[in-house]
């Protein structure tokens, strides 16, 4: 009996417990209830105008200074440098001889050749007088047809061999042209990598580096995107033009630059396309070889649309903004972004001077939110203040 007792209290007491965890349960639904916001609520914002400034805002490109004229001086035939007629970092002038690589060496086997060709001169004299004379004897059939023939044969014998020694001779006069070594063009010499006595190979031993300094060129590339609009400035340039800038750091190069060239063709790979400015150089300031940024000038008289830089949210390295609508209802719209001033942005393309943008509360919108301007009062109720 009082084991019936005392089942029949712990099914009770299993059966209270299971109630009260109910009734938990409920009130527990009913409170979370009571404090989940509405999703359908307007979200609180504040917004501010689209506004603009006549600041200037520039696009920048990674460029490079090179020479508009540049190449290596390889030695033409080997042997031992014998002389070097500069000073590392000359300015140096077309024709200029810079180096002799055993050139009295290459001097006497141009005088040798050229002996050798006055020997062959001298024997070809011999083998057209025996030639003649053989031919005369013929005449009066005072010689055999034999020697006539072996006559004839000596005479072009010594023509083949006169014409011999005077391409050796013109081979040799070539290599000692090659032995001096000029410059092709006026412009700045580097440091030497070859000094008096080195052993050259022709063909292969790289001896110094000669280029042009002024003007000096800026390589960068621009998206196939922007091809027309780079045409378009290449055609209206003019002198005073300062569409063009570089800077290094915060340092802007005072002089402008001026299209050159825009490459033939778009590379298949990158989508892009190099283009070429030119820099006077006068105080040899640019180096080839130096990192830069090209400031391309994006407005060039009107005003640009402005806004706060807080209103922009960045999602996977692109640019947004929220944009009011009717119906007190936000859209997501992309933006690109230019120049920095302080707490504003300037927007190159995305935003039309005069709309409304939402600047406070964009971590809770989404396409399509319905926003307010009025700050919430009810517990509960969204904050999307940040």
């Amino acid at each position: 009996m009082q084991n019936q007792y005392t089942m029949l209290f712990r099914t009770i007491r299993n059966y209270a417990g299971v109630a009260c965890l109910l009734t938990m349960a409920s009130c527990g639904n009913k409170q979370q209830q009571q404090q989940m916001p509405n999703p359908n609520a307007p979200v609180w914002v504040t917004v501010a105008d689209v506004a603009t400034s006549d600041v200037p805002y520039y696009d920048e490109f990674p460029g490079t200074v090179t020479a508009l004229n540049q190449t290596e001086l390889r030695a033409q035939v080997t042997g031992y440098v014998t002389g070097i007629y500069f000073k590392d970092g000359d300015k140096v002038k077309q024709g200029q001889q810079l180096y002799s690589i055993d050139q009295q060496v290459y001097n006497a086997n141009y005088q040798q050749s050229l002996a050798n060709v006055a020997v062959q001169e001298a024997a070809l004299v011999k083998a057209q007088k025996d030639a003649d004379r053989y031919h005369e004897l013929d005449k009066q059939d005072a010689i055999a047809k034999q020697q006539v023939d072996y006559a004839d044969a000596a005479l072009e014998t010594a023509k083949k061999q006169l014409a011999a020694a005077k391409a050796t001779a013109e081979s040799v006069k070539a290599n000692v042209r090659f032995a001096g070594i000029v410059a092709p063009f006026s412009g700045t010499i580097g440091i030497s990598q070859v000094k008096m006595g080195t052993s050259v190979v022709a063909g292969q031993t790289v001896m110094n580096t000669i280029s042009s300094d002024n003007p000096m060129a800026v390589d960068f590339t621009i998206d196939q995107s922007n091809i027309y609009r780079f045409t378009q400035l290449q055609q209206k340039a003019s002198a005073k033009d300062s569409t063009f800038t570089i800077a290094f750091g915060d340092d802007v190069y005072p002089g402008v630059g001026r299209i050159s060239v825009i490459d033939r063709a778009v590379d298949p790979q990158t989508s892009t396309i190099k283009v070429r400015l030119v820099f006077d150089n006068d105080k040899g300031a640019l180096k080839a070889g130096m990192t830069t940024n090209v400031r391309v000038k994006g407005n060039t008289g009107g005003a640009s649309p402005i806004v706060p830089f807080k209103a922009v949210t960045e999602q996977l390295g692109e640019f947004f903004v929220y944009v009011v609508g009717d119906s007190s209802k936000v859209s997501q719209r992309k933006v690109k972004l230019g120049r920095q001033l302080g707490t504003q942005v300037l927007v190159k393309d995305g935003v039309k001077a005069g709309e409304k943008i939402v600047v406070q509360g964009t971590q809770n919108l989404h396409e399509g939110s319905v926003i307010t301007l009025e700050p919430p009062t009810q517990p509960g109720a969204p904050a999307g203040k940040k």
